[in-house]
């Protein structure tokens, strides 16, 4: 039970195309990501398969085939996904024969795990200049909110913020929380450690931003501050409270590690009803046999298209 009464002004509502004011070469590349890849209706339905970087191979053992990136392009064109999101190894020797075909998303920004994440940042590996040339739509970037790192994140996501903005290219920002600071206030997957990397994301200018689910209360959400040590949401005030934290900026969810599928398909629906444009699944998906990824596809396929609109 929410400890406030929703008002017109905490509704959920859902950030548009048209609410964006962008430019031209950010607006038309959101455009075609929007409504004419995918699901075709204002939402997002994006493959990233940047965690071979982040994770190592470990997390292509539960699948084996999906450690060839031709798997996981064949998932996205066969699924109708919006775009895939790709490093520029990647992107540069897979996406060749499929460009204009399958929307790139290339992430330019990474890290390893082996360091851990007391001081995590993401150095760059590949820019703007490079996304303009390879024909993407948009740009991925992790910042980590947080982070003890945080001061060079931010100066280097700006820097990026600068190149987008000269070479129209839409922003899509990772913000994670991260950090033993995060880790004493209730931990990266409560509500105020989320909200917060929501505003931050904003801030800094991100046209959509990728933010975990925050998890169900918890006793780790006492050591969170005023006034979230307090709150008494459920998942869907949970969820439009992030949103709302956005702003002007689409979001988009992340689906996290491998869910059933009644749960998966559960979080989408909430996420939706309260306010997000799509979602960002990885694992979720190609950690399974490609016949099945695909018939997930088609249920996500089915649940988003209760959401979407016909604005272009």
């Amino acid at each position: 039970m929410s400890t406030t009464t929703p008002t017109d002004s905490t509704r959920p509502t859902r950030v548009h195309l048209n609410d964006l004011d962008l430019p031209q070469g950010k607006r038309a590349r959101l455009h075609s990501l929007l409504y004419d890849h995918g699901p075709g209706n204002g939402t997002l339905f994006l493959l990233p398969v940047d965690q071979g970087l982040e994770h190592g191979p470990v997390d292509f053992f539960a699948n084996p085939p999906a450690l060839d990136p031709n798997f996981e392009v064949k998932l996205a064109l066969e699924g109708n996904w919006s775009g895939i999101a790709l490093q520029i190894g990647l992107a540069k020797r897979y996406l060749r024969q499929q460009a204009g075909r399958l929307p790139l998303v290339l992430k330019i920004n990474g890290r390893t795990s082996p360091p851990g994440f007391d001081e995590a940042f993401s150095p760059l590996t590949s820019s703007v200049e490079d996304a303009v040339r390879l024909g993407a739509l948009a740009v991925g970037y992790t910042c980590y909110v947080g982070s003890p790192a945080q001061d060079r994140d931010l100066r280097q996501l700006n820097e990026v913020r600068q190149e987008c903005d000269r070479y129209g290219m839409p922003l899509i920002c990772w913000s994670y929380p991260r950090g033993t600071s995060i880790s004493k206030k209730g931990g990266q997957d409560s509500l105020y450690a989320i909200d917060y990397a929501a505003r931050v994301a904003s801030e800094m200018g991100a046209d959509v931003i990728k933010l975990n689910i925050p998890r169900e209360h918890s006793a780790a959400d006492a050591n969170s501050p005023a006034p979230y040590d307090s709150l008494e949401e459920d998942r869907r005030e949970m969820l439009a409270r992030v949103i709302r934290s956005a702003g002007r900026s689409m979001v988009i969810f992340a689906g996290g590690s491998k869910l059933q599928d009644d749960e998966l398909l559960g979080r989408i629906d909430d996420c939706m009803a309260a306010g997000a444009t799509g979602f960002i699944f990885g694992r979720n998906m190609w950690q399974r046999p490609l016949d099945q990824a695909l018939a997930m596809s088609a249920r996500v396929h089915q649940l988003l298209s209760r959401y979407g609109d016909d604005q272009a």
